[in-house]
């Protein structure tokens, strides 16, 4: 990646989503997220597995939601570096009027906002909001001026939960969305799980390189943010194994990284 000459745009400290990036196989990182991102492998060698079928559950998602649940409507939250196959582009290749708004307050997650997130059909809408998915109110608002709030959306936290600074502002966050949106919109929520020690060691090691800390939380926590919710077979399950397809490329065992998506009644 080029040197940016935004001044909060911070390369002597790794982070998450350069990191994140790099372990999907994209180019947007500085050297010291490729040195973190080594290091984390050497920790956690299933870490690049998250990464990739991490985008691998988004995709099956959205498509899902798209085409056989007719929602023409995205909220993306935490949205990361851009990559390939984003929310917008799944969206709209099935449906082409699809509107998807992203939420991201990272500096650089935005300024590559501005020049990879734009719609891919002359119907569609892209855009993104520039806010702290703890401040969910804010969210709403802005999403508000793109959104139908009458209409059912796709609200979708993928991968981004175990940054909230507790568990009680993770559940605060999605349910105060998810109380905003209609009946019949949907919750798509993975988030990394404390069942591999060496994922939870990958992450202590994160934290202690000055990173925003990620906190891998017990599947059982994760699962209850579905609560009141109407989950889609197969149900809450590790993303390798959420509706994946016999003919892709990839691991199907479970990994330490769990979700589901779920339909608001």
């Amino acid at each position: 990646m080029s040197e940016d000459q935004n001044p909060l745009i911070r390369t002597d400290i790794p982070h998450s989503a350069r990191i994140w990036n790099y372990w999907m196989g994209g180019k947007e990182y500085y050297e010291i997220d490729r040195i973190a991102g080594d290091a984390g492998i050497e920790v956690d060698p299933d870490i690049t597995t998250m990464a990739v079928q991490s985008r691998q559950f988004l995709i099956r998602a959205v498509r899902y939601l798209a085409s056989e649940q007719g929602i023409r409507q995205f909220l993306d939250i935490g949205t990361g570096l851009p990559t390939m196959q984003n929310t917008h582009e799944v969206a709209q290749s099935v449906a082409p009027e699809s509107k998807v708004v992203y939420v991201d307050n990272d500096p650089l997650v935005l300024a590559t906002a501005r020049a990879l997130l734009t719609s891919t059909t002359p119907e569609g809408v892209t855009t993104y909001v520039d806010a702290d998915f703890h401040d969910p109110e804010l969210i709403i608002s802005d999403a508000r001026n793109v959104l139908n709030f009458n209409e059912p959306i796709g609200v979708m936290f993928m991968g981004v939960l175990g940054h909230a600074k507790t568990y009680e502002d993770l559940l605060r966050i999605v349910r105060t969305v998810l109380a905003a949106a209609p009946s019949g919109s949907f919750l798509v929520m993975w988030d990394g799980t404390d069942d591999s020690k060496d994922y939870v060691t990958l992450c202590e090691n994160y934290t202690g390189t000055g990173g925003v800390p990620y906190i891998p939380r017990p599947q059982a926590e994760i699962r209850a943010v579905f609560d009141g919710l109407e989950l889609v077979e197969p149900g809450f399950v590790s993303i390798t194994q959420w509706r994946a397809d016999a003919t892709e490329v990839g691991e199907i065992r479970p990994i330490s990284a769990y979700g589901a998506v779920a339909r608001k009644p």
